[in-house]
């Protein structure tokens, strides 16, 4: 069995990380090497490890992640924010528990990426 991800070990509480919000389906934390003034790790309780392993039956958390996204946004007054999923090793994932970065209050370019 692999070894729980840091993001795993945060939702248990292992590791103690302030929470930006909370549910009973996933958790927001701002990022530790921030690539924008605000950057939220939106982070499922379910440990998928990326986009591609979701199934018929996650799609009603998938919604839900995307309708947090969306709160936050319209709770913290973002005028525009960009939403990034990276999906495996050659797309910079890097931390292999699904999660969604919230980026704002930067100008986005296309070239911008974010990694995790």
């Amino acid at each position: 069995m692999p070894e729980p991800s840091v993001f795993s070990q945060i939702i248990s509480g292992e590791i103690e990380v302030p929470r930006v919000y909370e549910d009973d389906l996933c958790i927001v934390i701002r990022d530790r090497s921030p690539q924008a003034p605000t950057h939220l790790l939106i982070i499922p309780r379910k440990p998928l490890a990326n986009l591609s392993e979701a199934n018929g039956d996650d799609k009603p958390l998938l919604g839900h992640l995307m309708w947090v996204a969306a709160e936050l946004g319209r709770k913290l007054g973002l005028e525009g924010y960009r939403l990034v999923v990276n999906n495996g090793r050659s797309a910079g994932q890097t931390v292999f528990h699904l999660h969604i970065h919230l980026l704002a209050q930067r100008e986005m370019r296309e070239q911008d990426l974010a990694a995790h």
